[in-house]
């Protein structure tokens, strides 16, 4: 079953069945539907850290331009990904993106702001990739332009549980302030693309659900790993679930935490 022209690619499970007589019987089934890659964007990803990298990855490989930023120096990472990359707000802006993303710490989040040139940034879709969304939202609104847009979203996964695709993961978001729909919506095709499970949800019913189960992820992640566990030659699948949970936080939380440089301050694990 081919996918129709200029549509969407069908995932499909093909299955082979034998009569008593000897026909051999073949059924194919679409089983998923995913939406074909948006059209080419210019992507600002400001906090060029480890998780802007792994969305920088994501995001070449669709064929955007993307135009990294921080404060340090990561021109080689970027040139080594496919992107280019600047210090200066400005120069970010003058690029004239369609949208810009902030992967900076929660609590860095209005300093860098303050850092752009606020007059020119009307005409752009922004977007945060933070756990705790209202406390995104509040300078989002405050400290941009009426005129720009605003999408808070939180991709429920980071380098670690999302390095073998996004497929099925899931990319919670809330349109908090949309006048260009169909800009809005071919950034949201992007993730879609890649076969993230698509959540619309209002900012504080995901902070709700997010205080509760991030809180006992990490907990449990960070206390196993104090405890020193590791794998044995006869883990069980549950043993291997929480060895699962330890990588993951362990990993994430030197970066999930860390200020200003753009750690991936919206990585949920």
């Amino acid at each position: 079953m081919d996918p129709p022209a200029g549509g969407a690619a069908r995932v499909v499970a093909t299955t082979a069945t034998t009569a008593p007589d000897g026909a051999v019987t073949v059924t194919r089934v679409a089983t998923a539907t995913r939406p074909p890659a948006p059209p080419a964007q210019v992507i600002g990803i400001v906090g060029f850290g480890n998780f802007g990298q792994f969305l920088t990855g994501t995001f070449v490989k669709q064929g955007h331009q993307v135009i990294g930023m921080s404060r340090g120096d990561y021109s080689a990472a970027a040139t080594k990904l496919g992107a280019t990359y600047t210090r200066d707000a400005a120069a970010l802006i003058a690029a004239k993106p369609d949208v810009v993303i902030f992967c900076t710490s929660m609590m860095s989040l209005a300093s860098v702001l303050r850092a752009f040139p606020l007059d020119a940034l009307a005409d752009t879709l922004f977007v945060d990739v933070m756990s705790v969304k209202a406390h995104a939202a509040t300078p989002l609104t405050e400290l941009l332009p009426a005129a720009a847009d605003i999408l808070c979203t939180h991709p429920m996964f980071g380098p670690e549980s999302g390095r073998s695709g996004w497929g099925g993961l899931p990319f919670v978001f809330d349109r908090l302030r949309v006048r260009d729909g169909p800009r809005c919506d071919r950034f949201l095709a992007v993730w879609a693309a890649e076969g993230c499970r698509m959540v619309e949800m209002p900012v504080t019913t995901h902070d709700a659900y997010a205080a509760s189960t991030q809180f006992i992820t990490h907990t449990t992640g960070r206390l196993l790993a104090g405890l020193g566990v590791g794998g044995t030659p006869i883990n069980t699948k549950g043993y291997e679930s929480l060895l699962g949970v330890v990588d993951t936080t362990v990993s994430t939380c030197g970066w999930w935490t860390e200020g200003g440089e753009g750690g991936g301050g919206g990585v949920g694990v």
